[in-house]
């Protein structure tokens, strides 16, 4: 029997009308509320899609049937959810976001009392309450209650400018994709001292101006407007603005493992301690950390980082992607305090390219290809079983999350599914671009060897 499961690497996602229904997020809503006993409150917060107020309304129903309080904080970028359910001392907070997935797709993903994403485990229970449909509904008399939460907005703001010191005049281009961040994020940045310029900044659910994936075919825009405007940097979101990429001054989509290594550097020199990242991330992390602390590497998704940085107290934790944890806020991932971070180390250390070019980069390669579900898990079934055949200079396989081969002369691929999308993904570096290729070559055409059998 196929076993029934919900959540990917960060909460649940699909499109509306298949995966995602106002019933499933009812039903959701009951399941946590039962999972917490009926106990407490729950913060709800959503992003701009078109969709989002008919699963916030389904969301509550379910909750206040099984008795939990509701504490609504409206549109607000994923990290205030997180953020108030710590500084409320919530029992849960729920983000209605399909994060950067197309406006077709919505999503909801669960965060604890101290910001952190529901992990696998706590998931697990609330899929086995979902399916048994084990939900605990209480008497007329004692349905939850709704709260409006007005304040936090404020409190959000004041927090994140306690957490840095930018040099006033900086020049900064938001584009925000017309996304949750598109309220904030350029009035924090206004308010941090800089010079905001807004790009893709009217809230729409439709995303008119680009997609909500802040990569380098959707940035084109931000690319050349930092250029036009003499600007020192660029800040990108995604859209629930729990993810940044910067643009440097010369209009370029800054390396993600480069943008990093820079700010693992300086929360090295800064706290010390332990860095943690993903299987995903490159070798100029380790580069640029060095003595000054030490690199550990975990689970792709944003809950495993949190999970680890935890269990070792590490003073600052990353994805590649441009998720990243700064636990002097809370442990919510934040794309406007990360983007505020890097405008802080700009205006203190100089140019942005400067920096970027400053950081060694091996010859590296990200692949996504497309595939269903059932591929998915058939194909991953051969990469872990006969992958290591088609390589001759394997030195250790790690098979933490995917399969990740390094090689004898510390070049390495990972290869892993997406567990937000129906794609295989290939993450390398070569310690030469020949070898790059090499080892890119060999393994789509071993991927594309499985497809559809």
């Amino acid at each position: 029997m196929k076993k029934q499961k919900l959540f990917g690497t960060s909460g649940i996602r699909g499109k509306i009308g298949e995966d995602i229904s106002a019933e499933l997020a009812l039903n959701i809503g009951k399941s946590l509320a039962t999972y917490l006993n009926g106990e407490g409150e729950v913060v709800i917060g959503y992003d701009t899609r078109t969709t989002n107020k008919m699963m916030e309304s389904a969301l509550i129903a379910g909750l206040i049937e099984c008795e939990c309080s509701v504490l609504r904080v409206g549109l607000v970028p994923t990290p205030i959810t997180g953020f108030a359910a710590m500084i409320y001392n919530a029992a849960a907070g729920i983000m209605i976001t399909a994060s950067h997935n197309p406006s077709t797709d919505n999503g909801i993903k669960i965060w604890n009392t101290n910001g952190m994403a529901y992990t696998q485990s706590q998931e697990k229970e609330i899929e086995e309450i979902y399916f048994s449909k084990g939900f605990k509904p209480t008497e007329w008399n004692n349905i939850g209650k709704i709260y409006e939460i007005d304040s936090i907005k404020e409190e959000y703001i004041n927090k994140l400018l306690s957490l840095v010191d930018i040099k006033p005049g900086l020049k900064v281009v938001v584009d925000s994709a017309s996304g949750a961040g598109s309220e904030l994020s350029p009035i924090i940045f206004r308010k941090a001292g800089c010079e905001v310029i807004t790009l893709n900044s009217q809230i729409d659910g439709f995303f008119p101006g680009r997609q909500p994936e802040p990569n380098e075919a959707n940035l084109q825009d931000l690319m050349k407007v930092v250029v036009a405007t003499k600007s020192d940097i660029g800040i990108a979101h995604d859209g629930d603005a729990d993810r940044m990429i910067a643009i440097d001054e010369k209009g370029r989509v800054s390396d993600f493992d480069k943008l990093l290594a820079i700010i693992s550097k300086k929360s090295a020199e800064k706290f010390g301690g332990k860095i943690v990242t993903t299987v995903d991330a490159g070798l100029s992390i380790d580069k640029a950390v060095e003595d000054k602390g030490e690199v550990l590497r975990t689970k792709v998704g944003d809950v495993h980082v949190a999970e680890a940085m935890m269990e070792v107290n590490a003073s600052f934790g990353g994805e590649p992607s441009g998720t990243w944890l700064h636990p002097e806020f809370c442990m919510c991932p934040d794309g406007i305090l990360s983007g505020l971070k890097i405008a802080e180390i700009v205006s203190t250390n100089g140019p942005l390219s400067k920096l970027l070019d400053d950081i060694p980069l091996y010859p590296n390669a990200r692949v996504k290809i497309p595939c269903s579900k059932e591929d998915k898990v058939n194909i991953m079934k051969e990469v872990e079983s006969n992958i290591k055949q088609e390589f001759e200079d394997i030195e250790s396989i790690n098979s933490i999350d995917g399969v990740r081969l390094t090689f004898k002369d510390n070049s390495w691929v990972l290869i892993r599914p997406s567990g937000t999308e129906n794609y295989i993904r290939i993450t390398l570096e070569g310690t030469s671009q020949e070898k790059a290729d090499e080892i890119k070559d060999i393994s789509m055409k071993f991927i594309n060897k499985y497809l559809n059998i």
